[in-house]
């Protein structure tokens, strides 16, 4: 439902028809949920807190559920410059392909305002009614990129460099000290074995012969 708009009562009964059709036609591929009205069943995520409602929400249907396509379904009355603002920018940023439906006579102002207000469309559908059932058109497919998502990264954590612990003074003073102590000691003597002191000290005696 538009946030900033208020549908006659046979336009919005319209309008949830067309929902409705669609939940029905994606069904085969998707799991597709639905926001009729004012109801608020299917959320998706967007780029600020809190959480959008679209028309059509198309999940995988494997256990992870992940968003696959987000539609939005609008008509005449809300076809216009501040439903462009309010809803398909928000949309086109869900990280899912983005189907805009609109009545077959109001495609060129689609996407004149999404140009204009630079909203990334994936796909642009007409739609008209043919008795009961209404019939889809797609009039446009986007052939460039999605923008890539603005992700803001964490500062990183600072290094802190190892620095060494300088050496004391006492240690130093102390160093130097026994270094100057031992270049001021004495020479040691060389130790001389006993039997070689023994010999030294003892005179030679001849023996006279007889």
């Amino acid at each position: 439902m538009s946030p900033i708009l208020v549908r006659p009562v046979r336009e919005q009964l319209e309008h949830d028809r067309i929902i409705r059709q669609l939940q029905a036609k994606f069904r085969r591929k998707y799991e597709a949920g639905i926001n009729p009205g004012a109801e608020q069943n299917s959320p998706v995520s967007g780029a600020g807190p809190a959480p959008m409602f679209p028309d059509v929400v198309l999940l995988s249907p494997d256990r992870g559920h992940k968003l696959q396509g987000v539609i939005e379904v609008e008509t005449g009355e809300s076809v216009n410059h501040l439903e462009a603002l309010a809803e398909w920018a928000h949309f086109s940023k869900a990280r899912a392909p983005f189907h805009l439906y609109v009545p077959a006579g109001m495609v060129d102002v689609a996407r004149r305002l999404c140009e204009d207000n630079h909203i990334y469309v994936s796909e642009i559908w007409s739609y008209h009614a043919v008795g009961d059932q209404v019939r889809f058109t797609m009039v446009f497919r986007n052939k460039e990129a999605p923008p890539a998502p603005v992700r803001v990264k964490a500062a990183p954590h600072p290094v802190t460099p190892h620095v060494a612990e300088p050496r004391t003074a006492t240690a130093r003073s102390g160093g130097s000290r026994a270094a100057a102590s031992r270049a001021s000691a004495p020479p040691k003597r060389k130790s001389v074995p006993r039997a070689a002191k023994a010999k030294q000290g003892k005179p030679t005696v001849k023996r006279k012969s007889k």
